[in-house]
């Protein structure tokens, strides 16, 4: 729905429930109650998870400053993304990263 377009176009946004729900033009609950339906988790919870998910992508992809990457997903320090990113991933950015890095065969 609405909501949902909204969390994935305009991730970085501070977005709140109530802003989420004016986007899909309808009630805090009503919204909350169709998103634990359909994604299976509260608009907040979701939202960590996709930040958490394009995070990761940027991490993987590129060689962005963690400080870059951590405003382009929404969060304004590196330790509010740290913590964020360890809770989901298991491991502080910079070693997740590192534990991505494609290894080239030895000759």
């Amino acid at each position: 729905g609405a909501a949902l377009n909204a969390l994935h176009k305009r991730p970085a946004q501070a977005w709140t429930v109530e802003e989420l729900a004016r986007e899909a033009g309808t009630s805090r609950s009503v919204l909350a109650e169709r998103f634990q339906q359909i994604v299976g988790s509260s608009p907040m919870q979701y939202l960590t998870q996709w930040r958490m998910l394009l995070a990761a992508n940027l991490l993987r992809g590129s060689n962005a400053q963690l400080a870059s990457i951590a405003q382009d997903v929404g969060y304004q320090t590196d330790t509010a993304f740290s913590r964020a990113f360890r809770r989901e991933f298991g491991a502080p950015p910079a070693a997740w990263r590192r534990s991505q890095a494609v290894r080239e065969p030895v000759s």
